[in-house]
């Protein structure tokens, strides 16, 4: 090849990568912007399902069947008319806690909105969000993960019988007061996980707002604002949060975020303090953003685990306001629930001991 010729090449070359580059918006400095509106919510399973094994892709038709399948769904469950003739729901519920809400209507399929379908990477489905292990599942968790996660979700995972069943045993219960209640029901984390970013059973929007020197992601759920300081330093370690403190950097259009010094609770249900997140955003050339994450914490698993998948851009839509702990009524419904139920267990008791009494006075 000649001079000229191999001039005239890197020439081409050059123009075309600019402007493939400026299709994506930018701000005044050059940078992509990132600003915008989008929905996280997608179908793809954050772990994929063990018989999967290290299959990291579905066929294309096998992704269509599926998304057609949940569409039906949608539309025989979801969206079918009520029975008004339906019976009233059991008195005191019918055992079931968290989000079944004990069947009498805290939560049913209406409200769920995981998403409108599978999420794509360069074209092709994933079959899970994680990809690191190969066998994309979460690594192993340290002995004592399972025993922590229990005291901190007491109140969701407490067999509902009717009864006071606490006061069978010594120690703190699940329903003591508003401390002893999970996180999530009382507002102060998502029950979904917010640092990495991962779907939730609803309100998967995020807005993002940039500047030169901040970008702040707004979520939906939980109302939480998380505040990226670019190119800055982490503040001390004692200055611990429930969403951690985080900093970010460009790598040529990639804002990578990393965030630590979280609360021993915090933005990633089963991680503790010492979780570390690194995070990659890039703007894609159809305005959606392309999320990669990568989670560190050797004291709650054995190994680290990263993910990726697509934000879907929602230039059009809005964030609606959560309101959690402003509306959180049910709070003060759960413990004044617990103080009645404690009456009624110490009164039965109390006259399990009158008949045991009464039976040895006259020599039962």
């Amino acid at each position: 090849m000649s001079k000229l010729a191999y001039t005239i090449a890197i020439t081409l070359l050059l123009s075309m990568s600019a402007a493939a580059s400026a299709e994506i918006k930018r701000t005044a400095s050059g940078k992509p912007d990132l600003s915008g509106t989008y929905d996280t919510g997608i179908l793809t399973p954050t772990e994929r399902p063990e018989w999967l094994g290290e299959t990291e892709y579905l066929y294309p038709w096998v992704a269509n069947f599926l998304n057609w399948a949940y569409q039906k769904a949608q539309d025989w469950f979801v969206y079918a008319d009520s029975d008004p003739d339906r019976e009233a729901p059991p008195a005191g519920g019918d055992g079931t806690n968290a989000a079944g809400a004990g069947g009498v209507g805290g939560y049913n399929a209406f409200w769920i909105d995981l998403g409108d379908g599978l999420g794509e990477i360069d074209g092709k489905v994933p079959t899970s969000i994680l990809y690191d292990p190969p066998n994309g599942r979460y690594p192993e968790p340290q002995p004592g993960f399972a025993e922590r996660m229990g005291a901190y979700y007491a109140s969701f995972i407490h067999e509902n019988t009717g009864t006071a069943t606490w006061l069978e045993h010594e120690g703190p219960g699940p329903f003591d007061g508003p401390e002893s209640l999970a996180p999530s029901e009382r507002c102060l984390i998502s029950f979904a996980s917010t640092v990495p970013t991962l779907p939730s059973l609803y309100n998967n929007y995020k807005r993002i707002i940039q500047t030169e020197d901040y970008v702040m992601i707004f979520n939906e759920m939980v109302h939480d604002a998380r505040i990226v300081r670019i190119d800055s330093e982490h503040g001390p370690a004692v200055n611990k949060k429930w969403l951690g403190d985080s900093i970010g950097y460009w790598e040529g259009d990639v804002l990578v975020v990393e965030t630590k010094h979280f609360n021993d609770i915090n933005g990633l249900p089963g991680a503790d303090e010492n979780l570390h997140v690194v995070e990659r955003f890039s703007r894609m050339e159809n305005g959606d953003l392309y999320y990669d994450f990568s989670v560190t914490n050797d004291t709650a698993w054995t190994a680290p685990f990263s993910g990726r998948y697509a934000w879907q851009s929602k230039p059009d839509s809005k964030l609606y306001e959560y309101a959690c702990h402003e509306g959180n009524y049910s709070m003060g419904g759960i413990l004044r629930g617990a103080r009645l139920l404690e009456s009624e267990w110490h009164e039965q008791q109390a006259t399990n001991a009158m008949d045991v009494a009464a039976g040895s006075a006259s020599g039962e």
